[in-house]
């Protein structure tokens, strides 16, 4: 922001009642008035308690903000709307220097601390950057009456997944916006249906009201692009009449840094980061593209994962996580999309060899779809502790669980077609012929969940990309 022409030129001190070595720098701001130096004293609190003559009216700490004070008393020399000169705290040499007067402050004890501005008091900066600063928004401003309850207001105006928002002040908005160094005008793509240009503001807007705190927003964003991702099929996605929605798995250093969960109850509630990632990127949807339920969304059954779906991966396995499988590496943070349905169970508690756990599990992954369907659609396998333990003991890599289990998969499957027409013919296959239930790569291995269980979790999803569904996409997430 601009400097006031009031101080432009000329000292500056920038003070406050309520901090001693201001008040013990009193006389010394008179004494630099005295000898005609052009002193202005910008006094954030009580305008009465400086003996100075030319007092400014900082209340607002407007000033104070443009100025960057972070510490009062403050000492500035301007010149032409530029600082050529700063002391913070009262330090007698200093300021004589500043003030080019030898003998300025004698009796005074060489050196104070000063105090905390108001300026930089929790919760203020960022009040002050909305009202003062230059910060980039250009999202439309919603007026409350005030007796209307914000709240409410979500709800009405149709921004709500049914649960409720947390209201996206300005003051919040600019806040989540710190969390990245991204640009708020930067457009991301194109959200379906209404194929919408999404910003990083209207992403941290959906942030805020999701219940993200600023460090997850790098996350949510990388969620958005991936989904944006043309292979990912997002709008195919939305608009199928099938369960799925997306499903963001995370790795990478991020996940302990913002406190993510990939242990007990990995795929429920109870975790800050996992439940408003998830939910973000759902109201990006909503709010921005416009993939509501029963208008572009035509989901006939829907699925609990359309508020939130969102984990990460436990990384202390000896397997390859799912992010270097797809490319990165461990000192990477990234995301990957994948179209799930709800989770099915898979329990088997008596297996101590890899062969045995693969009976189980591949029994399980035959009921994704139709148990006699082949090739209709991808599957992601959550592999819980102790079932992977039964797979480290034998010194099983994940490369040889995935070749096990597509080994498994054969069926004698039928084609029961994905469209709707009754003319079309059904082929079954013949007796003694089998097909792959999935395609080589339909299958994707990830480790998580609690210590305690012999279970593991198979969760199906919508159409693969041969018969123009979706793929799973990574995005690298970004700062």
């Amino acid at each position: 922001m601009s400097i006031s022409p009031e101080l432009s030129d000329g000292l500056v001190a920038v003070v406050k009642q309520d901090c001693p070595t201001c008040l013990l720098v009193d006389p010394v701001l008179q004494e630099i008035e005295r000898a005609g130096l052009g002193l202005t004293v910008c006094v954030q609190d009580d305008l009465d308690f400086s003996k100075a003559t030319r007092i400014l009216d900082d209340r607002n700490l407007e000033h104070s903000f443009g100025l960057g004070i972070e510490t009062v008393p403050t000492l500035l020399r301007m010149a032409a709307g530029r600082e050529v000169g700063r002391v913070v705290g009262w330090d007698r040499k200093a300021w004589a220097a500043l003030c080019g007067m030898a003998t300025l402050g004698e009796g005074l004890p060489a050196y104070r601390p000063g105090c905390g501005s108001k300026s930089v008091e929790p919760g203020i900066v960022e009040q002050l950057a909305v009202r003062f600063g230059d910060v980039g928004m250009q999202a439309r401003r919603i007026a409350v009456p005030p007796l209307e309850d914000d709240i409410e207001l979500c709800f009405d105006r149709g921004w709500s997944d049914g649960l409720p928002l947390v209201p996206p002040t300005e003051v919040r908005v600019y806040r989540m916006l710190q969390g990245t160094r991204r640009p708020p005008g930067e457009i991301l793509g194109l959200v379906p249906p209404n194929l919408s240009p999404c910003t990083i503001e209207k992403v941290a807007i959906n942030a805020v009201m999701a219940g993200c705190k600023p460090e997850y927003l790098p996350v949510v964003i990388g969620a958005v692009e991936a989904a944006l991702d043309p292979v990912f099929c997002l709008h195919g996605l939305l608009a199928t009449t099938w369960f799925s929605a997306p499903m963001i798995i995370v790795n990478g250093p991020v996940r302990e840094r913002i406190g993510m969960n990939w242990r007990g109850n990995v795929l429920g509630q109870g975790n800050r980061a996992n439940a408003t990632i998830g939910r973000a990127l759902q109201l990006v949807v909503r709010n921005v593209g416009g993939g509501r339920p029963q208008e572009a969304d035509q989901s006939t059954f829907g699925t609990p994962a359309k508020y939130t779906f969102c984990f990460a991966e436990d990384e202390a396995t000896s397997w390859e996580t799912l992010a270097e499988t797809r490319g990165f590496d461990r000192a990477q943070s990234c995301v990957t999309l994948f179209s799930a349905d709800g989770p099915l169970g898979c329990a088997d508690q008596k297996s101590r060899e890899p062969a045995a756990l693969i009976y189980s599990l591949a029994g399980s992954l035959r009921a994704v779809t139709h148990v006699d369907v082949a090739n209709a659609a991808d599957a992601v396998v959550v592999i819980g502790p102790e079932h992977g333990r039964v797979f480290d003991a034998a010194g099983w890599r994940k490369e040889e669980v995935l070749q096990a289990l597509h080994s498994a998969l054969h069926i004698a499957g039928v084609d029961l077609g994905m469209g709707t027409d009754a003319a079309a013919p059904v082929v079954q296959a013949g007796a003694k012929s089998t097909r792959p239930k999935f395609r080589p790569e339909g299958l994707t291995l990830v480790r998580a969940g609690g210590e305690a269980g012999l279970f593991s979790a198979i969760i199906p999803g919508w159409l693969m990309k041969g018969s123009l569904g979706t793929d799973p996409v990574s995005k690298e997430i970004t700062p």
